[in-house]
């Protein structure tokens, strides 16, 4: 593999509340970009300690979670956050691609990185190359934390359809082509929770990419991978306005493996609305699993 690193520092986003985020702030971020034949991943890095890998959702990038990244690099963690094939930095083929496709780009990243095990954090989509990660490669899943994280299927006695709330919303609000004052209504219906602003997501949309990632989760069977494999933790972290997400159904499923949390005031965009709680929530999950010696990554068939 030929990988070439090149660090630099970047300048972190301005934050609508300077008081709180002027400590995580000053954490600088380093890029990595690794070459692999066609694919090239971009990552940005921060911090020190154990690792959490935190996933974007559709259609959207990295930069989502500046401010949450800063937040766990102030408690005491090495953030990295991969930018998916068709954002900034990161290239590779688009079509025909399945979610073991893009979960195979974060393993790159991480045996270049050398991880080991980490938490890895999967927002909305990003739950879903998360959990098949957990399912390909269990030597380098700790933990999973699904953040505003749809199940992708109904315990018995459910008769709606997985993924089908807010899907013109959703894919109205990264349509460049509609009016604004008509984006802004489906990213308030969709992503935002009353009396949060939504005009943060009005740009960081990229069309390829959600058309490869929503295609991606078409072409592979929700049954081999919903469960995140069958042994390690998972962070149920729900916003208590999410519309698009089905809520408090994880657990039911799946038992004592599933602590299950609602940040109130979150809707499904969850980071631009409530990153500190959003990150206090992950590094408390990270602490308890990273402290439990019975949680390791396993060999896969192992």
């Amino acid at each position: 593999m030929k990988a070439k690193q090149t660090r630099l520092l970047l300048a972190l986003t301005a934050c609508l509340c300077p008081p709180l985020f002027a400590t995580a702030a000053s954490s600088p971020v380093n890029r990595i970009t690794i070459d692999q034949g066609a694919i090239k991943i971009e990552a940005y890095e921060q911090g020190a300690g154990k690792t959490i890998v935190i996933l974007p959702s559709l259609g959207r990038g990295a930069q989502d979670y500046d401010e949450v990244a800063g937040y766990l690099a102030q408690e005491g963690f090495r953030v990295l956050r991969p930018e998916p094939r068709g954002v900034n930095g990161s290239q590779g083929p688009l079509n025909n691609l399945t979610l073991h496709d893009f979960a195979a780009d974060v393993a790159l990243l991480m045996d270049h990185e050398k991880t080991g095990p980490a938490i890895v954090v999967g927002h909305a989509w990003g739950s879903q190359p998360a959990r098949v990660l957990a399912v390909d490669r269990p030597d380098l899943v700790k933990g999973v934390v699904m953040a505003a994280a749809s199940v992708g299927k109904l315990p018995p006695g459910y008769s709606e359809k997985p993924y089908g709330r807010m899907v013109e919303a959703i894919t109205g609000s990264g349509n460049y082509a509609l009016p604004e004052a008509q984006r802004l209504k489906y990213l308030q219906q969709a992503f935002f929770a009353p009396g949060n602003d939504p005009h943060p997501w009005l740009t960081g949309w990229y069309e390829a990419t959600h058309k490869a990632e929503a295609q991606a989760r078409d072409a592979t069977p929700i049954d081999l991978y919903w469960s995140a494999g069958s042994t390690v933790p998972i962070l149920d972290l729900q916003g208590s306005n999410d519309a698009v997400v089905i809520p408090n159904i994880l657990k039911s499923m799946l038992g004592d493996r599933v602590e299950a949390r609602t940040l109130p005031g979150a809707g499904h965009a969850m980071a631009p609305e409530r990153p500190r709680e959003m990150a206090q929530a992950i590094a408390e999950f990270a602490k308890r699993v990273y402290a439990d010696t019975s949680v390791t990554g396993q060999v896969k068939g192992g």
